[in-house]
């Protein structure tokens, strides 16, 4: 044992010291030691930090908001919507939503009362119950503010927890409502082109384009609402329109809604007075009396029509609103807007014809056009005599303004149909179409629409150096299946430059009321024509449409009628 000892240790002066040996076994112990100790406390760290995600950051897996399992993808899950410039219409935004686990929730009464101090709107009750349910997830409230979803964190509820989602905004509001239409909460299409478009955009990153302008829309909504006030209309409507390719460069119904607030929109407000409402057009339906007229060949601009005593047939009697009692030509028949001349065109035609060019021209069905707010036609299933006579001025059948504008759109553009859309064409794009009438008609229809604004009931319309053509129309609205006395839509379908047509252009107005500066008249020569005077010139000066001189020979011989007119 001495001499095993004596092996070990050695004496050193004062003290007694371990051979290089030993210490060498001794450090190697101590840093096994030493490592097995850093791995159970790393071992153990992780698991409290696992245990502590679980409980505290994490909600078990049943307790998750539907959409938590479902892969995240990068972008946004519903397209934008823009205009034909790219102007945002339709956006979505990143937004908080509030949901809670009941089994989390420590008091259901007190965390119900104190979510609806802070966030108003919540029933109280029913939500303590739902709180107090059995089930692991319940929502709260959607698409918080980030000031709500701060004061609500500041409450420091167990249980209440936060998802995120997307909501759909629309930066321009009530100007666009009718057009772009509306979301549910979860991001289903449901009006205008969000519906219309709601596959594509929920499909796709890139932007849905429309037709419209803002600029334009901006133009036409001002003129329609000043118009409305002035007059004490209840409702009012206009729209611009490419007669070339159909497209809509502003849509515009009043009284219109706000689409980021639609749950405060009245059914009335929601209503789409140019898409889904048909009304009696009056003599703007003369427009197709004259083309028809034109195109059969049973008569021209030059032929004498007798308008010199009402026409009485069965217990009705049709008569002019201003008469001329002579003898007029077709010209004067259309500028004086003659009820009786426009009956002497329909029998010269018949009516069998008539119904048939009626049809041919799309006004007998609903047009094609992508919002699905779309109305159709009415008219009669037995085409009388009777009802050939007073659909030659527009009264006996009732379409939408849309259907009106795409027909109109033909007469003016050379004669080719083409259905109206509110996608925007590809710059250049050959848009097919269907011939209706011939070219030669279109070109007298423009010399006689001209007329009427250079001569007849609307020349408040004009615009010096614009060429701008049309009709009237005031009817009698129906109401109840009788005609209301006194209440009246007033209208105005045209286009300019009639020398080589790019816009077509209408407004209506509801139920107008005349005033002192109208002289009590209510008739749209007086309430509508005024404003479409201004919507061209504001148009025309942003589209840079430049005016021509119209006492030059080659501007003359396109849009002036050959014949006498008084």
């Amino acid at each position: 044992m001495a001499t095993r000892v004596g092996d070990i240790l050695t004496r050193v002066p004062g003290r007694l010291t371990l051979d290089g040996t030993a210490k060498e076994a001794i450090e190697t112990a101590r840093n096994r030691i030493a490592f097995g100790g850093a791995v159970f406390a790393l071992a153990f760290t992780v698991i409290v930090v696992r245990l502590f995600d679980v409980t505290v950051f994490q909600e078990p897996r049943e307790a998750q908001p539907p959409r938590v399992a479902q892969t995240q993808r990068p972008e946004m899950e519903r397209a934008d919507i823009v205009d034909r410039n790219g102007a945002l219409l339709a956006t979505s935004l990143v937004q908080a939503s509030l949901y809670a686990n009941p089994r989390q929730v420590l008091d259901p009464a007190e965390t119900a009362a104190k979510l609806a101090q802070t966030l108003p709107g919540i029933n109280e009750r029913d939500l303590a119950q739902r709180l107090a349910g059995e089930r692991s997830f319940v929502w709260v409230r959607r698409n918080l503010t980030p000031r709500q979803q701060d004061a609500v964190i500041r409450l420091g509820l167990p249980g209440v927890h936060f998802q995120r989602e997307e909501r759909r905004v629309y930066p321009h509001g009530e100007l666009t409502g009718h057009i772009v239409g509306f979301t549910d909460i979860d991001k289903n299409g449901l009006m205008g082109a969000e519906q219309a478009f709601d596959e594509s955009l929920k499909s796709r990153n890139e932007p849905v384009q429309l037709s419209i302008d803002i600029r334009a829309q901006h133009v036409l909504r001002e003129e329609v609402a000043a118009a409305m006030k002035e007059f004490g209309a209840i409702g009012g409507a206009a729209m611009l329109m490419d007669v070339e390719t159909g497209e809509m460069h502003a849509m515009v119904s009043l009284p219109d809604f706000d689409p980021n607030v639609r749950a405060e929109a009245s059914p009335e407000n929601r209503f789409n007075r140019l898409t889904l409402g048909t009304y009696e057009p009056g003599s703007a339906f003369k427009t197709f009396t004259a083309a028809m007229t034109l195109d059969y060949g049973t008569g021209n601009i030059g032929t004498a029509y007798d308008a010199t005593r009402p026409i009485s047939i069965s217990r009705f009697r049709i008569d002019d609103y201003k008469p001329q009692r002579r003898v007029m030509n077709m010209s004067e028949v259309f500028m004086h807007s003659s009820n009786i001349g426009s009956v002497r065109m329909a029998e010269s035609v018949g009516r069998d014809r008539q119904r048939e060019f009626l049809r041919r021209v799309g006004l007998l069905q609903a047009p094609q056009f992508e919002l699905p707010e779309i109305g159709g036609p009415q008219f009669p299933a037995q085409w009388r005599e009777i009802n050939m006579m007073t659909i030659s001025f527009g009264h006996g059948i009732s379409v939408s303004p849309l259907a009106l504008a795409a027909s109109t759109s033909a007469i003016v553009n050379g004669g080719i149909y083409r259905a109206p859309t509110i996608l925007r064409r590809t710059p250049g794009e050959r848009v097919a179409g269907e011939r209706v009438i011939s070219q030669r008609t279109s070109e007298q229809m423009r010399r006689l629409m001209r007329l009427v604004v250079d001569k007849g009931t609307a020349k408040s319309a004009n615009v010096p150096g614009y060429l701008v053509g049309g009709k009237t129309g005031t009817a009698e609205k129906i109401v109840n299946g009788a005609y209301k006395k006194d209440a009246r839509i007033s209208s105005f379908v045209g286009a300019f430059p009639m020398n080589s047509p790019k816009f077509l252009v209408y407004m209506m107005l509801d139920e107008p009321k005349g005033n002192k500066s109208t002289y009590g008249y209510a008739t749209a020569g007086w309430v509508v024509a005024p404003s479409i005077q201004r919507i061209v010139q504001r148009i025309a000066a942003l589209y840079g449409i430049e005016p021509v001189d119209e006492t030059a020979p080659t501007v003359r011989d396109q849009v002036f009628v050959n014949v006498a007119v008084r």
